[in-house]
């Protein structure tokens, strides 16, 4: 959530609002996703220990290079949450194992999303114009909060 909202800092700095609308959207859905493991290692019996975070890049050379961040960044949570799953089915934890499954489908999406608009981008190449019309199309993104307290 920490980097989308830098990205989304930067994105504003550039004058690109739909861009920046784009990752407050996903900041405030990764918060959204962080509450729930809150709150199932809450409902475990277990305990959260929050540690301090350490400050994102605050720019970059293009929006296509914040993009191929993005999806990197996507890519690395995938490999984190499959190692979760991996552990949970080595200590068969099958109520982890079967919390992790919406993780896991969700990350498929997150990454395919984030190599469209990479590819999207590349497309554009330097046309400022069409970089515009993207910017008017992320700009549409809503975020929606979950319809209940589990985030489904």
């Amino acid at each position: 959530s920490y980097l989308y909202l830098s990205m989304a800092a930067y994105f504003e700095s550039e004058s690109l609002k739909g861009f920046a609308n784009w990752m407050l959207a996903q900041a405030r859905e990764e918060l959204v996703h962080a509450m729930k493991f809150y709150d199932y290692i809450h409902e475990r019996a277990g305990r959260v220990n929050l540690t301090s975070i350490s400050a994102p890049s605050a720019q970059w050379d293009s929006p296509l290079a914040a993009f191929e961040q993005v999806y990197e960044h996507e890519q690395k949570v995938t490999g984190l949450i499959n190692d979760l799953v991996t552990l949970a089915i080595s200590e068969a934890d099958q109520a982890t194992n079967n919390f992790l499954k919406w993780f896991v489908a969700e990350q498929v999406e997150e990454e395919s999303s984030a190599d469209e608009i990479v590819q999207k981008i590349r497309l554009l190449g330097e046309d400022r114009s069409d970089l515009f019309m993207l910017d008017q199309e992320l700009g549409q993104r809503v975020f929606t909060p979950p319809a209940t307290a589990e985030g489904e």
